[in-house]
């Protein structure tokens, strides 16, 4: 791949995260007013699995987009989006807990955590790959 398509493709990953930004604002926004489709009831465990789905898309769109980026602590090397990600998830988790329309569930933080780790592991992945 030449230097413009890599310009091109980079772009492209952005707008992809950027677009999905959107979603999962608008998402919380709704989960936060109430105000989520209630034919998502009907669907055993929807919270649980959209919990999954919702941050291993976002882990995926943030590492690639930060160019897989890593920082060392001690012998660790840390990913920089999956790790700020998971402080977000476990401070909108916290915050749960104070609004009248969501309750703190330490059930949706692991499956958040989940979708976490899926995400990290299917961006290493396809980083491997190409």
């Amino acid at each position: 791949m030449n230097q413009s398509q890599s310009k091109v493709n980079a772009i492209r990953w952005r707008l992809m995260a950027l677009l999905y930004l959107a979603i999962f604002l608008v998402i919380l926004v709704l989960a936060y007013t109430k105000n989520l489709p209630g034919y998502l009831n009907a669907i055993p465990y929807y919270d649980k699995i959209g919990h999954v789905v919702l941050y291993c898309v976002a882990t995926y769109l943030g590492h690639r987009v930060l160019n897989y980026r890593h920082w060392r602590w001690g012998k660790w090397l840390l990913p920089w989006f999956p790790i700020l990600f998971a402080l977000f998830t476990l401070g909108e988790e916290l915050v749960q807990g104070l609004s009248p329309n969501r309750t703190l569930d330490s059930l949706d933080l692991l499956f958040s955590g989940i979708g976490i780790v899926l995400g990290y592991g299917l961006a290493q992945r396809s980083r491997q790959v190409s």
